[in-house]
């Protein structure tokens, strides 16, 4: 039965049928924006948690926040999986339900609440999904500005830069959509730009404790640069994953959450 249809038959805030972990994030963005999802919208979180499990990377999720869809800024901070963030310095304004949140490249931006030491060295991934990207020298999401244990994504003109808890910071082309990377080996980690993973070679080391921070860097435990003024609709940290097949799943809950929203 097709999408549209089948939120044609369901009430507005009902949850009933839907996955159970779905369900209570649904709940949750609701009661945050004290008014109900629209039928479609509900469905298309379901329908993106219910295709995670059924690809075997939901468990991987351990911090996690859709930054669309919800009525409200507050809604778009209810964590998805994890901890919620802590917000400096976005106001209503700065929160789009169709096309994301914006950072303003100067003050603005979500501390994770996780660690980057809270995966296990070998296991990690990190991931943010752009609306639009501003193309200044900005960090997307990540944490330490050097060292040998470096986890970031880091926007430097037309290129983008990343590390998985290791010295070596790599270029590869533009792009928007989906950005992440993910480790689950000593010796190399994925890296998935503009539609394509490849294999960076690059030996991990420790993760630092550092907390990651979305829109900026956490350079040191009390200093943030490097802030964005890209616009932002879904980020996750966590264990390692296929990238791909997150991917996959983000671009069809971002096109059917877009197309829900009247």
């Amino acid at each position: 039965m097709p999408l549209a249809i089948r939120n044609v038959r369901r009430r507005v805030g009902d949850t009933s049928g839907f996955d159970a972990d779905a369900a209570a994030y649904i709940r949750a963005v609701q009661s945050a924006d004290n008014a109900a999802l629209e039928p479609a919208v509900a469905w298309a979180i379901n329908a993106f948690v219910l295709g995670c499990k059924a690809d075997g990377i939901w468990s991987a999720l351990k911090a996690s926040c859709i930054l669309m869809g919800a009525r409200t800024l507050p809604g778009a901070l209810t964590p998805l999986v994890g901890t919620a963030p802590t917000n400096f310095n976005f106001v209503s304004g700065d929160y789009n339900r169709e096309t994301g949140l914006a950072g303003n490249s100067s003050t603005k931006y979500l501390d994770t609440n996780r660690a980057t030491n809270a995966d296990p060295q070998n296991s990690a991934h990190a991931v943010i999904y752009l609306h639009t990207r501003n193309s200044q020298i900005a960090t997307l999401i990540g944490a330490a500005s050097s060292g040998s244990d470096r986890t970031l994504i880091r926007h430097s003109s037309d290129i983008v830069v990343t590390a998985l808890r290791t010295a070596t910071a790599t270029k590869t082309q533009s792009g928007a959509g989906l950005l992440g990377i993910s480790r689950a080996a000593s010796g190399s980690y994925s890296r998935r730009i503009a539609g394509t993973t490849d294999t960076v070679t690059a030996t991990s080391t420790t993760p630092n404790s550092l907390v990651m921070t979305v829109l900026a860097r956490r350079a040191t435990a009390s200093t943030i640069d490097e802030y964005s003024g890209s616009r932002a609709q879904f980020y996750s940290l966590g264990e390692s994953l296929d990238l791909a097949l997150l991917d996959s799943r983000v671009a069809t809950l971002v096109s059917d959450i877009a197309a829900a929203i009247p």
